[in-house]
Order: C-alpha cells, then sequence, then structure tokens
C-alpha cells in the first residue's frame, strides 16, 4: 500500500517571483509579511518540518535537524490564479494566461448570458466580493438581478442572495456561463458566490461552487485513474479539474473539515491512493480581504490540526504540503500575487535534506507518477531519487 497527500494551504505564498513585476506584486510574501505585520507566528510543527528553513519567518525560526525534506517552487505557466497554479501541481503547464478582464466582461457576453438566463444583471466591472455586494445587494434583492463581477484573475462570477434566488437556480446560471465562455472567452473559473443577510450586513455563504474549465490536456491525476490507483479530492479539487481524473469528491465547508476529511481517509482507506486536498480559507475568507490577523490564526490553527495528519500516515506514506500562489494580505491589492509556493515532503522514509528552488510546481507531479510507478510526462522533474532509498525511488 502506497498513499500520497497532496494539502495545498492554498495562497500561502514565500515571496515574490522575478517576474512579480509583471503583475504588479513587487513585495509579496504572503507567509513572511502576515508574520511581520502580527509580531511573529507560532508554528511549531511546521517549524519542525523545516517551514523556516525555506523562507524567513518571524516567529517559525529554522531548524538544525528538520522532519521534511524541503524546498519552494516556482510556477513557469503564466499567470497567478488557483486553476493555473493546481494544474502545474499535476503536471499540466500553460503557456498563455487564461483571458481577464480588467474593463469587465464585453457586452456581447453579458447580453447573451442575460438572454439565456432571462433577465438582466448588475456590476460587470472587477470588484471585491464583499464589496460589490454591500454596493449593488439591496437593488440585487429589489429585482433579483444577478450581480457578476471579476477580478484580477480569471473568473466570472455570479452573487446571488439565498433568500432571492434559490441555490439551484444560481448553480444552474453558472453553468450556462460556463458553457457560454468558451474559446477566446474561455475564463478559468465560473464561481456561484451566494449570500445572506440584510443590507448593510450581508455575509457571503460557503455555498460556493466553481466551475472550472475542463483540463486541455492529462493531468497526472488522469494518468493515476487510467492506472486503477483512487484520486480522492478534498475540498474544491473537483472543481478545479472539471472532475477530471477524480474518482471522489469531498467537498468541504472550512480548512477544520477539510483537515478532518483527510485524517479520516487516512485512517479508513487501506488501499493504494491519491488523496489531494485544498484548504480555502486562507484565500477566500483571509487573503483576499487582507486580513492579516485572522490570516495568522488559520496558519496557527492548522499547525495544532498537523499532528492527527501526521499521526495517520503509515509507513509506506508520503506527504506534500505546499501552496499554489500567494495572496499576500499585507498589501494594498486585494488578488493573488505572483509568488513561490513552499515545498515540505514527509514520510517515515524520507530523507530530510534541502530540495533548493524547483523549477515548476509540476515537479509535484513527476514525483507523484513515480512514487506510484507510473508513466506521465510533464515538464516536471521527480524529486523522490533526493529523498528515498534507492530501492524505492
Amino acid at each position: 500500500m502506497k498513499r500520497l497527500t497532496i494539502i495545498v494551504l492554498d495562497s500561502v505564498g514565500v515571496g515574490e517571483l522575478p517576474d512579480a513585476h509583471l503583475y504588479g506584486d513587487e513585495g509579496s510574501n504572503t507567509l513572511a509579511n502576515t508574520a511581520k505585520a502580527v509580531g511573529g507566528l507560532k508554528l511549531p510543527n511546521l517549524q519542525k518540518l523545516g517551514l523556516g528553513n525555506i523562507v524567513e519567518v518571524e516567529g517559525v525560526p529554522s531548524t538544525a535537524e528538520p522532519q521534511a525534506a524541503w524546498g519552494k517552487m516556482a510556477e513557469i505557466s503564466k499567470g497567478k490564479d488557483t486553476t493555473t497554479g493546481h494544474w502545474e501541481i499535476a503536471g499540466l503547464t500553460l503557456d498563455a494566461p487564461f483571458p481577464t478582464y480588467p474593463n469587465g466582461f464585453p457586452e456581447e457576453i453579458v447580453a447573451e448570458f442575460e438572454r439565456r438566463i432571462g433577465r438582466k444583471t448588475l456590476g460587470n466591472y472587477p470588484a471585491s466580493g464583499t464589496a460589490i455586494i454591500e454596493e449593488l445587494g439591496k437593488e440585487h434583492m429589489e429585482t433579483g438581478f444577478p450581480i457578476v463581477y471579476t477580478s484580477a484573475d480569471s473568473v466570472f462570477q455570479i452573487a446571488a442572495h439565498e433568500e432571492i434566488v434559490p441555490l439551484e437556480q444560481l448553480y444552474q446560471w453558472c453553468q450556462i456561463a460556463r458553457d457560454l465562455l468558451q474559446g477566446p472567452h474561455a475564463v478559468g473559473r465560473v464561481i456561484a458566490r451566494p449570500f445572506v443577510g440584510q443590507p448593510g450586513s450581508f455575509q457571503r455563504t460557503a455555498n460556493r461552487h466553481d466551475y472550472s474549465i475542463s483540463p486541455f490536456k492529462p493531468t497526472v491525476l488522469d494518468a493515476l485513474t487510467a492506472s486503477g490507483i483512487p484520486v480522492v479530492g478534498v475540498g474544491k479539487i473537483s472543481d478545479i479539474f472539471a472532475g477530471q481524473g477524480i474518482t471522489e469528491s469531498l467537498p468541504s465547508k472550512s480548512n477544520q473539515q477539510g483537515v478532518e476529511q483527510t485524517v479520516k481517509l487516512l485512517t479508513t482507506r487501506q488501499e493504494s491512493c491519491l488523496i489531494f486536498t485544498n484548504l480555502v480559507d486562507f484565500d477566500m475568507l483571509w487573503g483576499h480581504r487582507n486580513d492579516p490577523e485572522s490570516y495568522a490564526r488559520g496558519l496557527e490553527e492548522f499547525d495544532a490540526m498537523l499532528p492527527e495528519v501526521l499521526g495517520a500516515l503509515g509507513p509506506d506514506d508520503l506527504l506534500f504540503i505546499l501552496a499554489d500562489h500567494g495572496c499576500d494580505p499585507t498589501t494594498e491589492s486585494t488578488d493573488h500575487s505572483r509568488e513561490y509556493v513552499p515545498l515540505l515532503v514527509v514520510g517515515e522514509q524520507v530523507k530530510p535534506v534541502h530540495l533548493g528552488t524547483r523549477a515548476s510546481f509540476a515537479d509535484v507531479a513527476k514525483s507523484a507518477a513515480d512514487f506510484f510507478g507510473i508513466e506521465y510526462e510533464t515538464v516536471g522533474v521527480s524529486f523522490l531519487p533526493e529523498i528515498l532509498p534507492d530501492e524505492r525511488s
């Protein structure tokens, strides 16, 4: 039995990439800047693994004897969004970024969407999700017109009050938008953004749903499932890959539930499998809202849960802890940031060595294929030979 668990700490970047200036992200360092903003983090379990060896983090010193292999990874795909990052983690890289709409969506797109759903829309400009529902929520409740907006990412977002537009109708509208946004307007994701409350006190709910474009080439997830190795997605993983290469999906409402589901899978699944977990709260609740205090608290809560994950690992299991991009809550921007991401590799057999700066997130995909002994072509380079005994690499 060989089980690999990948936990993505969504948006926990560790410093600007060399091309960050092209994205307006100079100075971004989600982890280090968050730590500095709150006067230091308390992450004793991640510190023992070697998180402080990757980047200087106030309150998380480096250790002479880390319990994991450690390093960081650069993104070679163009872009800095969730879909691009996760696809590269799974071995699929992008030569061109998904389309973005800094001036809103073209009139022909909006008009056709309105025709298909049978009503007008509000908004159609880049905005913070919490800000735009405060701006347009009252009018939405009075008219029933959905709020359409975007961001610096390649997203078409639809916000609607759950008491005005039933969730199933909102999800249907999102599917209509997904079907419409193809070809040159193939945005990375269409996102349902339901909310509740009254004007002045609106709150987004946990019933968000992402409709990703389908991967245009096979990922390592496809290669694994084709080889009979189950892939279980926890959180929004299945959404990100449009279900492609996923044999089972366990959506989660919070980081805590995502970790709990991961631990349960590790304690109950006695078969070779890949467990792929996304913990979205870092990004969705705190990074985009420029809330370093809550971001720090979330990191410390994950650190406190980490021993449960480590305790559930079997003697042949591997655990990868990483991220998909940055979302520095200390900068003026509320958007994702173009950053390196951390890489921690844990396992009973793992040699605690420095893995350096990996050229691509796709090294994860190649290492996963290597671990399970399957063929998968990608630009990534496996790091397993550096961390496992010869007979296992």
